[in-house]
């Protein structure tokens, strides 16, 4: 009697050996599921650009900048959720010509640092949360950086690149056109801006 009563307790235990739960995984609606490159990361970075915008980026998401026709068509009469949206893409499209994606990349003979290559005295002037290189190596951090300077230089400039005001003040992509051009067909294509 004792083996069938042992075969029952260990059963189950053995069934549930290396069956890990299913990965949760986050849907965020809006954003481009192919942001930030198909990186592991995506999902997180995604998400930490989210609540940045919730909370430090709410002046970006509330401002219609004038060139804003260019890079999102739809934005002026988007809703808040889309407008994050469109900021999460137009993040992942800058990221991209800054760092290819890469959190742990630096640049300028180790001038800049992370996803949006930010020194650490902007990151320290803009009071950033990530204010040296090894912070600034951190997806989320950086992304949240990136809102936080990008949340003073758009509304002030009212525009994203025209006149290489606005994010092309701080982030060298926006002087190339080729690389303006990518950026701005990312975020169009995008569904938040599609309408």
């Amino acid at each position: 009697m004792r083996l069938p009563l042992a075969f029952a307790v260990a059963l189950p235990l053995l069934m549930s050996c290396g069956s890990d739960p299913e990965p949760e995984k986050r849907v965020f609606p809006n954003v481009n599921t192919a942001a930030f490159g198909g990186s592991p990361e995506a999902g997180a970075w995604t998400g930490s650009a989210l609540a940045a915008l919730d909370a430090h980026g709410t002046p970006l998401v509330d401002s219609v900048p004038a060139d804003i026709g260019t890079y999102c068509p739809a934005y002026a009469s988007a809703d808040a959720g889309a407008r994050k949206a469109f900021w999460v893409t137009f993040l992942s499209a800058l990221s991209k010509h800054e760092s290819t994606w890469r959190e742990d990349v630096s640049g300028g003979g180790g001038a800049w640092h992370g996803l949006l290559q930010i020194s650490p005295g902007t990151a320290r002037g803009y009071g950033c949360v990530a204010q040296n290189a090894g912070d600034l190596r951190d997806g989320a951090l950086n992304l949240s950086c990136g809102i936080r300077i990008m949340a003073v230089t758009v509304p002030r400039d009212g525009v994203i690149s025209a006149g290489m005001r606005g994010v092309a003040a701080d982030w060298g992509p926006f002087h190339q056109a080729s690389k303006r051009s990518d950026i701005q067909a990312m975020t169009r294509q995008s569904a938040a801006c599609r309408g």
